[in-house]
């Protein structure tokens, strides 16, 4: 194997040179960017509780409470980049021995019942929420709904992408389920 067939990294005057491909993050979602503002603000917590307990030896008592609030946030946001994407965990060993058109109804079975399981969720969230009431978080003086809010939020998106990508499923005529080496964004 010639050894300069590969790419050229090494320029003449035997300095290294690479060159990164632009970043294009037009493609991002809304929901990303919510769930990277949660992560940050995590992260931001998680510092605070660290500096607190370690540098000043009288820790924080509210960011062990707001962290995990964070974290809860960050995780159901943060879910429906996974559901846009269609890259949830799936058995799609199945649809290999299935014959074509039962395995196309059944990859159809499958989106419809993902679509109605997150607006049942999103539903069932709105009715908590609403028993919830004036229910006080534990150590901070802030209403619970804060948190469930994010967790309606994050329901709502992924019952909204659930029938984005069932409809991309239904116009291309296949699912992921039935061809594993596809994505989203194959036509």
């Amino acid at each position: 194997m010639d050894i300069d067939s590969g790419p050229k990294v090494m320029g003449d005057d035997g300095e290294f040179h690479a060159v990164d491909e632009a970043v294009d993050l037009s493609q991002t979602p809304p929901e990303a960017w919510v769930a990277l503002l949660f992560f940050w603000a995590l992260a931001g917590v998680v510092f605070t509780q660290f500096v607190t307990r370690y540098v000043f030896n009288d820790s924080a008592s509210w960011t062990e409470e707001i962290a995990r609030y964070l974290l809860i946030g960050t995780v159901f946001v943060g879910a429906s980049i996974g559901v846009a994407k269609n890259n949830h965990i799936q058995v799609d060993l199945l649809y290999r021995y299935l014959p074509r058109g039962l395995s196309k109804w059944l990859s159809r079975a499958v989106d419809l019942l993902r679509v109605a399981f997150f607006f049942a969720m999103t539903w069932l969230t709105m009715l908590m929420m609403q028993k919830m009431g004036n229910y006080q978080m534990t150590i901070v003086d802030l209403p619970m709904n804060i948190v469930y809010a994010a967790c309606l939020f994050g329901f709502a998106a992924m019952a909204l992408r659930s029938v984005w990508v069932m409809k991309v499923h239904w116009q291309r005529g296949y699912s992921v389920l039935e061809r594993p080496e596809s994505t989203m964004t194959d036509r």
